[in-house]
């Protein structure tokens, strides 16, 4: 993703706070939300749920705060976490936020979270709003929270073998649709940019983004899977 570099430490009052505290702080505030569960979510609902519910999400009290939180650490991140491999393009852990929200709370969650990620990022970066980038970013949040539509269940502690390889094909789909077309374009039409710079940014953004949410990301699906399978009580099948 699109990082200009940045320092390792942030003011905070009268408090130096490091990248590693940041990113911390931040993690723990999502493990908080991958295991809170209101009273009615302590049972799988015996009703199936429509797909359109895993796109839009249940935008109720918990997705709320999980998805400010995702936009929140996705913007920290981006300054703060990351090892620049191209021209402003960053190998980030900020790509995980996609995976967590997405997996905990829909496509639309995802989306939302990453897009006002960006924008965040872009603010603590203090070099313009680029919002040919945290678009491209909220169509790669959608791809990755997809997750329910094709049975995986985060919250209800299932994610199999076969969901994860269908996570992986639409996690290199959507950063090639997200940077690879939609990015691109949105350059051209906003800022008339030449794209030579972009396209390299572009790949650079495929290439790492994808290899953070596939070699990371489905470890920690299937351990936010495993986490959630004991608090509900459920055996998966595959």
């Amino acid at each position: 993703m699109v990082l200009r570099e940045r320092s390792a430490v942030m003011q905070m009052g009268n408090k130096v706070v490091t990248r590693t505290e940041l990113s911390s702080l931040g993690w723990k505030l999502f493990l908080f939300m991958g295991s809170y569960r209101e009273k009615g979510d302590m049972k799988m609902s015996e009703k199936k749920e429509s797909v359109k519910t895993y796109i839009l999400g249940k935008w109720d009290t918990r997705t709320i705060v999980g998805v400010a939180i995702g936009a929140a650490l996705f913007g920290v991140l981006m300054n703060f976490g990351g090892i620049r491999v191209f021209t402003n393009t960053s190998l980030t852990t900020a790509m995980l936020v996609d995976v967590i929200v997405g997996g905990l709370f829909g496509a639309v969650p995802a989306a939302v979270a990453a897009f006002f990620g960006n924008v965040i990022s872009d603010l603590i970066g203090g070099w313009g709003f680029w919002f040919d980038w945290s678009i491209g970013n909220a169509v790669l949040g959608f791809f990755v929270g997809l997750l329910g539509v094709y049975g995986a269940r985060i919250n209800d502690g299932i994610f199999t073998g076969k969901q994860a390889v269908i996570y992986a094909v639409l996690v290199i789909v959507g950063n090639a649709v997200a940077f690879g077309l939609v990015t691109p374009f949105l350059t051209y039409v906003f800022y008339s940019q030449e794209l030579t710079i972009t396209m390299g940014q572009a790949l650079a953004a495929v290439i790492s983004n994808a290899s953070v949410q596939i070699i990371v990301g489905i470890p920690l699906l299937f351990l936010l899977a495993k986490r959630n399978a004991r608090s509900t009580n459920l055996k998966q099948e595959d």
